[in-house]
């Protein structure tokens, strides 16, 4: 049989006390309770809106950039560039700063600068790459490493080695790793640098014996001392 709790038990049973104690701080704080339930809703629903515009983004983007990709792949390295103004496509550039933020947006930053020095542009090519985020890890390697041949090109000697050293340390291996390390070697006893030089040489010969730079390295040392 149910207990009947009296006025004066129900007033102190723990629970109710606990609902009247909510209720009392709800209708006291019902503004700012309302006020921070509504901003959570917006920032959720503004979460949720922006990944989908993001995803839209990317899909419309990398749509774009196969087009580009394919007067890439012809060797129109200006209609890659700049689009078809008659075909109304996009170019790498158009994507790049209209969809910036995306990966396919910073793919085309890449290719807009491989295009550019296609064309002869090394300023423009640099330009680009500046703006350009390299992937991490091994993938990355390769844009830094074209990267720094730009700058040797375009008379940058010292930030060309820089650029190398930057590369052979992005992703570290036995292939990618020796190769930079020796065009950085090269690219510091062009600049007349001979210490740098023969400290990027003696790492590749204690560090890297295996490596098909070997050889290599060890000429440069000849060289050196030479020079020196």
């Amino acid at each position: 049989m149910s207990k009947h709790l009296s006025k004066e038990e129900l007033q102190t049973d723990p629970l109710i006390e606990n609902y009247n104690k909510a209720a009392n701080f709800f209708n006291e704080n019902r503004t700012t309770i309302l006020a921070i339930l509504i901003s959570v809703i917006v920032v959720v629903g503004s979460l949720i809106g922006y990944n989908y515009y993001s995803a839209n983004q990317e899909q419309q983007a990398q749509q774009l950039l196969a087009i580009a990709e394919g007067y890439y792949t012809e060797g129109d390295y200006d209609k890659a560039l700049n689009g078809d103004s008659f075909e109304l496509t996009y170019g790498f550039l158009a994507i790049a700063n209209d969809y910036s933020g995306t990966e396919a947006g910073n793919l085309a930053i890449y290719y807009a600068a491989v295009s550019s020095f296609k064309l002869g542009n090394i300023e423009e090519a640099l330009d680009y790459f500046s703006r350009y985020d390299a992937p991490s890890g091994i993938l990355g390697v390769g844009a830094i490493s074209f990267n720094a041949k730009l700058l040797m090109a375009n008379g940058s000697t010292e930030k060309a080695a820089e650029t190398f050293v930057k590369a052979a340390n992005w992703d570290v291996n036995e292939t990618t790793t020796p190769y930079n390390l020796y065009e950085a070697a090269e690219a510091y006893f062009s600049a007349g640098n001979y210490e740098k030089a023969q400290e990027l040489s003696d790492q590749i010969i204690e560090e890297y014996p295996t490596s098909s730079e070997l050889a290599n390295a060890q000429k440069l040392q000849g060289k050196i001392a030479v020079a020196i």
